[in-house]
């Protein structure tokens, strides 16, 4: 075990992770991010380097993104950058809204650029039993810290098919206001999967863009999960659809876009053709707080709770917990920024209260 006691630990590296860490080190209390490692349900950078443009993060409208992020990315990290999406042109330039993986890279480059230390590993336990904050790491060490900040974000729950992996960001997604209004799906039927609250809001969501084609609710059973008032909106919406008793067997497409879906009654087992240009996953999330093994308060699903209102304290003193690992309603990328800047504000107070 390790003798030094970091000032501040920050476990995750979506934008939660990266918002704290730039506060944090901003304010002198040398930061270590654990960015963790490249798993099948998350990778280093959070569940935003899954996604391709982000039109709604505040302050990053379309234009010539790749030049920017080009000339503020160290070099020796554009191998991670995605390619430039085709079709996207202005005036001979690229023009389009930035991806998650760019933003996530202009993110880590500015808290790199205050000093902050960035380590490519797990936290697969922790000890916070005592003032000291312990935990160990996927390669065995054990560090300690005066202050930790949880930002470890959820995971979007999918079907598990092969052939939604397949069309991932093309054409299937887990977040409608996020990715809606993008250009692929702009105007197409679309397919929603889920029957409970999360659903119903993506699909009204969906519904109300503007020229908004027909939204079908695909719905496992003959009744939803959503509250009365949520059923109520679907049930009622013009552009909403609702296909009871259906299931998805397959994600079809041409190579590039989803065009199908093969959909399954769950009464007779008959099976159709459903023509979509896009299928949004509303089933739940799973937030990554396995490793804390009940260490601090959480919910029901295994969200953190926060122990003040407006604060980002947990139920232990001196650990914190940012952005969608302690957010269930919410879960958009700005939103996990600002408690990130929360989380280290409250960070550095509890330390100079310390002292």
């Amino acid at each position: 075990m390790s003798n030094e006691i970091e000032k501040t630990i920050i476990v995750g590296s979506g934008p939660a992770g990266w918002s704290a860490a730039i506060y944090a080190a901003r304010a002198n209390l040398n930061p270590v991010v654990y960015e963790g490692t490249v798993k099948p349900e998350m990778i280093p950078l959070g569940q935003l380097a899954f996604t391709t443009e982000v039109e709604n993060f505040a302050g990053f409208p379309a234009g010539n993104i790749r030049a920017f992020v080009e000339s503020a990315v160290d070099k020796d990290r554009h191998w991670n950058l995605p390619p430039v999406p085709q079709g996207h042109e202005r005036d001979g330039q690229p023009h389009y809204a930035v991806q998650g993986v760019e933003l996530m890279e202009l993110m880590k480059q500015q808290a790199l650029n205050f000093g902050t230390r960035v380590i490519g590993e797990d936290i697969v336990s922790v000890d916070f039993s005592a003032p000291v904050k312990k935990l160990t790491t996927s390669g065995g060490a054990t560090v300690q810290a005066h202050t930790v900040i949880i930002a470890t974000g959820a995971r979007a729950n999918y079907l598990g098919l092969p052939s939604e992996e397949e069309y991932k960001n093309k054409g299937v997604s887990a977040c409608a206001v996020c990715d809606g209004a993008l250009p692929i799906y702009r105007s197409k039927p679309l397919a929603v999967v889920g029957g409970g609250d999360s659903a119903v809001e993506e699909a009204t969501y969906l519904a109300n863009l503007k020229g908004a084609d027909t939204i079908y609710l695909l719905v496992r059973r003959d009744e939803m999960r959503a509250s009365k008032v949520m059923q109520d909106r679907a049930l009622n919406h013009p552009n909403i659809d609702i296909q009871w008793n259906t299931v998805v067997e397959e994600v079809q497409g041409d190579g590039n876009l989803v065009n199908n879906l093969r959909v399954k009654s769950t009464v007779d087992g008959s099976v159709r053709d459903l023509k979509v240009g896009g299928m949004f996953v509303a089933i739940g999330h799973t937030p990554n707080t396995s490793f804390l093994e009940g260490a601090v308060e959480m919910n029901e699903a295994g969200y953190i709770q926060w122990a003040k209102a407006f604060r980002t304290n947990t139920s232990v003193a001196g650990v914190f917990a940012a952005g969608d690992v302690a957010d269930d309603y919410y879960r958009q990328a700005i939103t996990s920024a600002g408690t990130g800047c929360m989380a280290a504000l409250d960070a550095e107070r509890y330390l100079v209260e310390m002292e």
